[in-house]
């Protein structure tokens, strides 16, 4: 049985240090795609403009209309959105530093333009390794978290859109060249996007439904969903969140932990012939697990018997697996022991 703990806590310190980057984020409102740039004044027909130039994604330099030279208070505001944005960036960078959670710029981009969207205020959830990556920092822990080129959202029931918002046209809003990405096996229509290459980034769309890669219909989204069995159940009460992510700090919408847990128990059984994504999954869970029962005191009895049966048993047949690896969370391992 090992020893070695899944995660070491931060310093408070630093913890606070978050938190406040967080308080911050979600008092921001609209936030700046790409680098913070510069104010740039420009003449042209007569008359000066001011400009924002920066760049959306690295290599690619952009420029946006700010308002006429002698509009102090747009030149003003976009000064103070420019400054949030510098402040934003070396902070994330120090925190990265600390060994917090960090996704690359990519999938920046996409969360940055799906916030300023208000998707996931209407709804939206990012679950899914990624998930699993702002858990860690909200909580203040250091584990190890592989990383992926995978963007996971997810959708419990129809988004609260005053008016349908096209989910290819916002990635494609990035200024990343976004098309629509393979499925599952004769998949028809796309549940996905991704970047060209390989190891280009992939953004996929997921909902609660029986048959696993069915495709369920989101009209509000003018796309589809891979259906994922007991979705419903890990993405009912999300809570608010935030992920850090290249320069930036972006206020989100997260699975409840316990809900996680079971959740990729269960996902990791169901994983047959991707033993390597199983074993994420059970590790995930059980550092979850870990963080919930010595941080919070968390009884992991009560969720799960709010958990449907075949989660369960998934977990009960998981025990084996999960046993290792809680050797020096002893308080947890007891917890999985005691579950019936």
């Amino acid at each position: 049985m090992s020893r070695t703990a899944l995660y070491r806590p931060h310093e408070l310190t630093f913890r606070t240090q978050y938190a406040e980057v967080k308080e911050r984020a979600y008092a921001a409102g609209e936030l700046l795609l790409g680098t913070p740039g510069t104010l740039y004044r420009r003449s042209g027909t007569g008359h000066d403009y001011w400009y924002r130039v920066y760049y959306p994604v690295p290599g690619k330099q952009a420029e946006d209309f700010v308002g006429a030279a002698g509009d102090d208070e747009a030149q003003k505001a976009m000064q103070d959105r420019i400054a949030y944005a510098a402040w934003t960036v070396a902070q994330v960078k120090n925190l990265r530093k600390l060994n917090y959670q960090v996704a690359d710029k990519g999938v920046a981009s996409v969360v940055v333009e799906l916030h300023n969207r208000k998707l996931f205020e209407a709804g939206l959830v990012v679950v899914g390794t990624l998930a699993y990556m702002c858990w860690l920092n909200e909580y203040g822990a250091m584990a190890t978290a592989a990383r992926t080129l995978d963007v996971d959202l997810a959708r419990r029931q129809r988004l609260k859109l005053a008016t349908p918002e096209s989910f290819l046209a916002s990635l494609q809003a990035t200024q990343l060249p976004f098309v629509t990405g393979p499925g599952m096996p004769n998949q028809t229509p796309s549940t996905s996007c991704k970047l060209p290459g390989r190891e280009g980034l992939r953004v996929d769309l997921l909902a609660p439904g029986a048959i696993l890669g069915d495709t369920i219909q989101v009209p509000e989204l003018e796309w589809h969903a891979q259906a994922i069995p007991h979705y419903g159940y890990m993405l009912d009460d999300s809570q608010k969140g935030a992920m850090l992510a290249g320069g930036h700090c972006i206020p989100i919408m997260l699975p409840r932990t316990e809900r996680m847990i079971w959740h990729k128990l269960y996902a990791s059984t169901q994983r047959t012939g991707a033993a390597d994504k199983a074993e994420k999954d059970i590790v995930q869970a059980a550092t979850l697990a870990a963080v919930l029962v010595d941080q919070d005191g968390a009884s992991l009895s009560d969720s799960f018997r709010d958990a449907p049966a075949a989660l369960q048993s998934a977990a009960l047949s998981r025990l084996p697996r999960i046993t290792p690896l809680l050797g020096a969370h002893p308080e947890t391992l007891d917890a999985f022991r005691s579950l019936h």
